[in-house]
C-alpha cells in the first residue's frame, strides 16, 4: 500500500511533535510556551547520574545556557552532589517520580505516594510523568496538589539507538519553533548519541536566533 504525502507527514509529526488540536484534546498540561516570544526550553529526563549528567552541565555551561531537568527523586537521592549542582549552576528541577513509575501501569495512590516522596528531595512542584503518560485521574489529583504538568512539543528520540546525533540535530531543525520545549535524557541509554547531539543541537538554535530560558 502506498501512503501520500500528506499522510507521511501527518505520521512524522505525530512521531516527533504532537499537533496543537492533539494537545488541545490532552488538557491540563503544557506542552509548549509562549509562541510570541522567540524562547526555547531544553529539557533533561530520567537523570541526575554521574556518567552523563555532569558532562551535560559542562555543555551547558560552554555555551551559557540553562535548562530544565526532571529528575528521578531516587537518583538524585543517590548523587545528591549532581542535584547541589543542577541547581548551584541556575538549572529549574522538576519532579519526574522517584521510582520512574508508569502512571498508566500504577494505581493513583501509588503513583501519588512516590510523586509526594520525590518532592520531598527535590523540593519542586514541576512535574513530567515518566514516558509522557499518566491517566486522568492521576493528572487531576497532580493539579488539585498543586503540580504543574510539562510535556514536550520536541521528542529527539535520543534513547532510540536507531537515531543518529545528525538525526536528531534534524528533528530539532525541521520541528522547533518559538516556546517549544525540547526534550532529551541524561541517561545511560541516551548518553553517548546526546553527549554528540547536544552541542550541535545548541549551536543550531543560538544561529537561528533563539535564547534559552527554564520552565519555572
Amino acid at each position: 500500500m502506498k501512503f501520500s504525502k500528506r499522510y507521511c507527514l501527518v505520521f512524522l509529526r505525530l512521531l516527533y511533535q504532537f499537533p496543537s488540536w492533539l494537545q488541545r484534546l490532552y488538557g491540563g498540561v503544557v506542552w509548549r510556551m509562549n509562541p510570541s516570544s522567540k524562547v526555547v526550553y531544553i529539557t533533561f529526563d530520567d537523570g541526575p547520574i554521574p556518567e552523563c549528567t555532569p558532562l551535560v552541565l559542562d555543555i551547558l555551561s560552554k555555551y551559557g545556557i540553562h535548562a530544565t531537568f526532571f529528575m528521578v527523586a531516587e537518583n538524585a537521592q543517590r548523587y545528591p552532589e549532581l542535584l547541589q549542582r543542577v541547581r548551584e549552576e541556575g538549572h529549574s528541577i522538576g519532579n519526574h517520580t522517584y521510582h520512574h513509575l508508569r502512571g498508566c501501569k500504577t494505581t493513583k495512590q501509588t503513583y501519588m505516594q512516590d510523586i509526594a516522596v520525590a518532592k520531598q528531595v527535590l523540593q519542586t512542584s514541576l512535574f513530567r510523568p515518566p514516558h509522557g503518560r499518566m491517566t486522568c485521574s492521576q493528572k487531576k489529583a497532580l493539579r488539585e496538589a498543586g503540580y504543574q504538568i510539562y510535556l514536550w512539543d520536541v521528542l529527539t528520540h535520543d534513547y532510540n539507538p536507531k537515531y543518529t546525533p545528525e538525526k536528531m540535530l534534524r528533528i530539532v531543525q525541521r520541528f522547533t519553533r518559538n516556546g517549544s520545549i525540547i526534550v532529551l535524557h541524561d541517561s545511560l541509554k541516551s548518553k553517548d548519541r546526546m553527549l554528540q547531539a547536544l552541542p550541535q543541537i545548541v549551536k543550531w538554535l543560538q544561529a537561528e536566533g533563539y535564547t534559552f530560558q527554564t520552565l519555572k
